[in-house]
């Protein structure tokens, strides 16, 4: 859909229209799908820093980006108790194989402890050691300035919007991605059988 003509291959002849990228018209501006493509480019330039912040975090307390975001949960999401790995994947959005390989890098560290689940033997418990409290504690000198900077531009209303939208997005984001393998493999049978 283009609202000026194109060449016969989809793509604009120099100084015509370009084809959109989006159909649906909540993603338009005045028939141009210019809006959506900036609104992508700010969000992965948004996420670009949000992932440098991660690994600088990581960096400082000596791990990866991705061990950092796990050592955390661990953290916010279990209890006297522990977590489970299942439950670091699913809040994360991740598999349970990389969540394993992470947790174990953190078991090899000294920051994570692993115990055998009682209620399910086949599982294991996730606590973090004294070690990492400590890591974690320290690092809030520069994390608290950091994150409040990194979210200035957002009042108190905007935060709480921010925060259902991108959950929501996330929930999206798995569905387009389905969506994506589903047609890719289409169009690989397509190209397979012509």
């Amino acid at each position: 859909m283009s609202v000026r003509s194109k060449r016969q291959d989809g793509w604009p002849s120099p100084g015509r229209t370009k084809k959109l990228t989006v159909s649906r018209p909540e993603l338009l501006l005045d028939g141009s799908d210019t809006a959506f493509r900036e609104l992508l480019h700010d969000t992965l330039a948004f996420s670009a820093r949000i992932q440098d912040i991660r690994n600088r975090f990581g960096q400082i307390i000596g791990v990866s980006g991705a061990a950092y975001t796990i050592l955390i949960s661990v953290v916010y999401l279990g209890d006297e108790e522990g977590v489970g790995i299942n439950q670091i994947a699913e809040h994360l959005h991740l598999s349970g194989a990389f969540v394993t390989i992470e947790v174990n890098k953190l078991v090899a560290s000294g920051l994570v402890r692993k115990k055998i689940n009682p209620a399910d033997r086949r599982r294991v418990q996730l606590t973090v050691t004294r070690k990492a409290r400590k890591l974690l504690e320290d690092l809030t000198a520069v994390q608290q300035p950091t994150n409040d900077m990194l979210f200035s531009d957002l009042s108190a209303q905007d935060f709480h919007f921010m925060r259902q939208l991108v959950a929501r997005l996330v929930n999206s984001g798995d569905r387009a991605l389905s969506l994506l393998n589903y047609l890719a493999s289409q169009r690989a049978s397509q190209e397979a059988a012509s």
